[in-house]
């Protein structure tokens, strides 16, 4: 360094300076500043161009100017501004140092914390925790100091003086005296010999008796007074069952056997030395204690062992008793069974059962829901297959019902429920003349008669044949046979039930069968149908009311080239379909 100084007082500082710059590239903050000093020093002027870059002209100038600062501060502030915060100055190796709690940057020229806590440097006690801080790290307790303590600047646990603070609470008669975390409260005034002091200062009498041990000496009796005691001689004192004989010298026993007092009264009484014993009666006990003899609870002592149901303490005894439906047996422990049956509980029948009774009733009845002893009638009518019980009409009878049939055309079948059509025809009840047939129907009958038309002769009783025509062509057209037929049959049959079939007595191969009703069908609740033997008539329409219908039914056969036509005149009577009469007990 001394050779760059002795090129610049030679004039040459400038070419000089940049060599020993270029060689000490790591030196560059303080050797700039070296080099101003220096030109101060000779007498050089500080703006002289040196000709080693604009940063260090910068310093050396500033070094130069502010020389004499510097010498009296001892850091330079271009230093101070190169070495960027926290920077102490240059040490003797020409580099920047930090000051306490900072290190320095590998840039060389800059400072940072230093973190004392994560690197193990500080030097907090047991029970601190350490807490980096800028330059430097504070310690802080990690446990609070308690009651009556407060901590301090210096992190230490300090007592609280209560008393001083006034924060105590002695009352007006106390004093305050501070402890370590606590205060307590002494009462001013002091109690005397045989006091003791209470929590309110209050003086309270010492029982010298009882707190000491044989305060008196042997003979004695210690009798306590205020604030002190006193020791009187003792006299003869006897014990329970003892008292003092004439003299009053000793004790005697005392028999209480014998006393006015009726010490077991009721019990056999022993005297003993100082008491007494009582010979108690049976289911009685003698309490030592009491001294009385006790009533013994002999259902609590032997629970289900003295009686069968129910057992009832009773003054030195007891008494069993039955629960319902049961009677005390003879031993008077055990328990019978109770016939309820025989005091009548029920309106009709009675079974006893072990321990109670069932009441039952006659066909025809039931048991009343209400008191289950009680029989009522049973409507069998009201039933919801009542309905179907009696064919027209029920009738309901106490325990029983009967059926009726309609006043006229029915009689009570033998099953006594269903109604059977009478045959007026058959019994001959029937209104009918002698020219009149008479046809049964259900409920009823029908007077029948008929006459063959023109040119017909009548054989049987229901039949029309045609005489001859003499090849008369009107009279060929005309039917070769009338018939007449009676169909009867209830209302509301299933449409399409056949109810007639015509056909030719046989069949011969290639005839031509046609039929067709040709009247009375004027409500459509008929209709015919073609089959192999000749035609069948069925129900077309639901028939719901009873009516009478006259058909004439046709059938055209054609045989061999020739047509035959025969005539069928159907009477339909309809009859109300199972008459009934919907039941009403207000009727009955």
């Amino acid at each position: 360094m001394s050779r760059c100084l002795w090129m610049a007082m030679e004039e040459r500082i400038t070419i000089t300076l940049l060599c020993c710059i270029l060689f000490s590239v790591l030196q560059f903050c303080c050797n700039c500043c070296l080099l101003g000093k220096e030109a101060q020093a000779n007498g050089l002027p500080c703006d002289h161009d040196l000709s080693v870059g604009s940063q260090c002209s910068k310093v050396s100038r500033v070094c130069c100017m502010e020389g004499d600062e510097t010498k009296e501060n001892g850091d330079s502030p271009v230093l101070s501004d190169e070495c960027k915060g926290k920077v102490k100055g240059c040490v003797g190796n020409d580099t920047c140092a930090c000051f306490k709690g900072y290190k320095l940057k590998p840039d060389g020229s800059s400072c940072e914390d230093i973190n004392e806590c994560l690197l193990g440097a500080a030097n907090c006690r047991g029970g601190e925790r350490c807490i980096n801080t800028e330059g430097s790290f504070r310690c802080q307790r990690e446990v609070s100091c308690g009651t009556g303590y407060e901590l301090t600047d210096s992190n230490n646990c300090k007592d609280i003086d209560e008393c001083e603070t006034g924060i105590h609470n002695c009352g007006p008669e106390f004093r305050c005296q501070n402890t370590q975390g606590s205060f307590r409260c002494l009462p001013k005034v002091k109690c005397g010999p045989g006091f003791i002091q209470d929590a309110l200062g209050n003086c309270i009498d010492i029982n010298e008796c009882v707190s000491q041990t044989e305060p008196c000496h042997r003979g004695q009796v210690c009798i306590n007074t205020v604030g002190s005691y006193i020791c009187q001689r003792n006299s003869v004192n006897c014990g329970r069952g003892y008292h003092l004989n004439d003299d009053g010298t000793r004790c005697v026993d005392i028999d209480e056997c014998k006393g006015a007092e009726k010490v077991c009264e009721g019990h056999g009484c022993i005297n003993l030395l100082g008491s007494y014993r009582c010979e108690c009666e049976p289911g009685y006990i003698f309490n030592s204690i009491s001294r009385v003899c006790e009533d013994v609870n002999e259902c609590r002592h032997y629970p289900g062992r003295l009686c069968a149901h129910k057992c009832e303490n009773t003054l030195g005894s007891y008494k069993c008793s039955c629960t319902t439906g049961f009677k005390i047996a003879g031993d008077g422990r055990n328990c019978d069974d109770l016939n309820e049956c025989e005091s009548n509980p029920c309106s009709q029948e009675c079974a006893n059962v072990y321990g109670s009774y069932q009441c039952y009733c006659r066909r025809g009845y039931q048991l009343s829901d209400i008191d289950g002893m009680t029989c009522e009638d049973i409507d069998e009518c009201a039933l919801p297959t009542g309905g179907h019980i009696c064919s027209y009409r029920c009738h309901n009878t106490p325990g029983s019902f009967h059926c009726s049939c309609p006043i006229n055309g029915y009689t009570l079948a033998p099953n006594g429920r269903s109604c059977q059509d009478i045959d007026e025809c058959v019994t001959g009840t029937h209104t009918c003349t002698e020219n009149q047939s008479c046809f049964n129907i259900q409920g009823g009958f029908r007077c029948l008669s008929f006459d063959c038309p023109n040119n017909y002769r009548r054989v049987g009783e229901t039949r029309c044949e045609r005489l001859l025509c003499n090849e008369s062509v009107e009279c060929l057209a005309m039917p070769l046979r009338i018939t007449y037929y009676y169909l009867t049959f209830p209302t509301n049959i299933p449409v399409f039930t056949n109810i007639f079939r015509m056909g030719p007595s046989h069949i011969m191969a290639g005839d031509d069968i046609q039929i067709a009703i040709t009247d009375g069908n004027e409500g459509g609740f008929f209709k015919t149908e073609q089959v192999p033997t000749g035609g069948v008539m069925s129900v077309a329409k639901l028939i719901n009311r009873p009516q009478d219908f006259e058909l004439s039914l046709e059938l055209r056969l054609r045989r061999y080239g020739t047509l035959s036509t025969y005539l069928a005149k159907v009477l339909v009577f309809v009859t109300q379909d199972e008459p009934r009469v919907p039941y009403n007990p207000l009727l009955e």
